[in-house]
């Protein structure tokens, strides 16, 4: 069963665990109730800040969703034999690049795109979410919609961005397409310091 797939199941199982309609979690995520009932049949992927909302929601750890999740690590470096690939989407692969998810406020990640058949120009999913980030392309032509507008990356350009605007990036072409990605602030840090803090608050009221 692929990732998207197994993301699905679990987010469907976890909703109904917590008796929580289509509709409700539409209205708590701001995600609507199509992208939702898509996502949980494994038939869309979904950005990880929006997938810390939904984890918020249900009252699940956002690791939960990822199965090579890392903690803190005495070796810092990350191999790229080491690297585990994650599908966020049917065209698109991603990596972790850190070997403490927990420990740094921002969030690097590697992204291969998949030669697509499709060069419409369609944006696909829209995304706007708080922080910022920043994209390398490392190999192939990467379009990036922003604000209304469309831009050609190649290898060595880059584009920095703050997440409340409208933004995405899509592979147009046939050739396989890389990129760097760092986004601020890490969802799996800052899930880390809100646990903190509701425990703190749970201590001192005792």
């Amino acid at each position: 069963m692929d990732q998207n797939a197994t993301m699905g199941m679990r987010i469907k199982a976890l909703r109904k665990e917590k008796k929580y309609t289509l509709k409700q979690l539409a209205e708590e995520s701001g995600l609507s109730i199509g992208f939702l009932s898509q996502l949980e049949r494994g038939m869309s992927s979904i950005a990880v800040d929006s997938l810390a909302r939904i984890a918020s929601i249900l009252g699940v750890s956002l690791s939960t969703f990822f199965s090579d999740t890392k903690i803190a690590s005495d070796d810092p470096v990350s191999r790229s034999l080491e690297l585990h690939w994650n599908s966020d989407g049917p065209e698109i692969g991603q990596a972790l690049l850190s070997k403490d998810l927990y420990g740094f406020d921002i969030l690097p990640r590697i992204f291969q795109l998949m030669p697509s058949a499709d060069t419409s120009g369609d944006q696909g999913a829209i995304h706007r979410h708080t922080g910022e980030e920043f994209i390398y392309v490392l190999e192939g032509v990467v379009t990036v919609y922003h604000n209304d507008r469309e831009y050609t990356l190649y290898p060595g350009d880059s584009i920095q961005i703050h997440s409340n605007t409208p933004h995405n990036w899509v592979n147009r072409t046939g050739r396989m397409a890389r990129l760097l990605s760092v986004s601020y602030p890490n969802p799996f840090r800052e899930e880390r310091v809100q646990a903190d803090k509701r425990e703190n608050n749970g201590e001192i009221k005792k």
